[in-house]
């Protein structure tokens, strides 16, 4: 049984954009925690990352046929930038019936008005915002608690 670690644009740049927002740690990083973290939870990891919304839905497509056969868990999902600008993936996450837990690094409460609001938040099992890399884990194991 698979989880997804689906991250969107620019998080391919983790630790070296603005370290003082996202901290030191790169993408791969991100992706052997979450390895780590599914693996003695009993589940494996399919990470994904892309700079391209199409890319994004298809990867959510794709997965919501997985958990509908019963081969796939959820996914934890942070989708960077178009957390606030697309309703296409709000509408992939609704259509498909993904579990999902949004995942964000940084507080996005405490930063500019744009990043207060999510598209994905009302189609999410739940949110984990502000606890730098460590809140994949924690969506990880949300998303665990909420789908078993």
């Amino acid at each position: 049984m698979k989880i997804l670690v689906l991250n969107g644009p620019n998080l391919n740049l983790l630790g070296t954009r603005e370290p003082e927002q996202y901290g030191h740690a790169s993408l791969a990083d991100v992706e052997t925690l979450c390895a780590e973290t599914a693996l003695g939870l009993g589940y494996g990891v399919e990470c994904f990352q892309s700079n391209h919304e199409g890319e994004l839905i298809d990867k959510i497509h794709s997965f919501g046929k997985l958990v509908q056969a019963g081969q796939a868990l959820g996914a934890v999902f942070n989708p960077g930038a178009f957390t606030h600008t697309s309703v296409a993936l709000h509408d992939a996450i609704k259509g498909t019936g993904l579990p999902v837990v949004e995942v964000h690094i940084s507080n996005v409460h405490a930063r500019e008005a744009f990043r207060h609001h999510s598209y994905i938040s009302p189609v999410a099992l739940g949110v984990v915002v502000g606890l730098g890399i460590q809140g994949y884990a924690l969506a990880i194991q949300g998303l665990v608690h909420k789908t078993s």
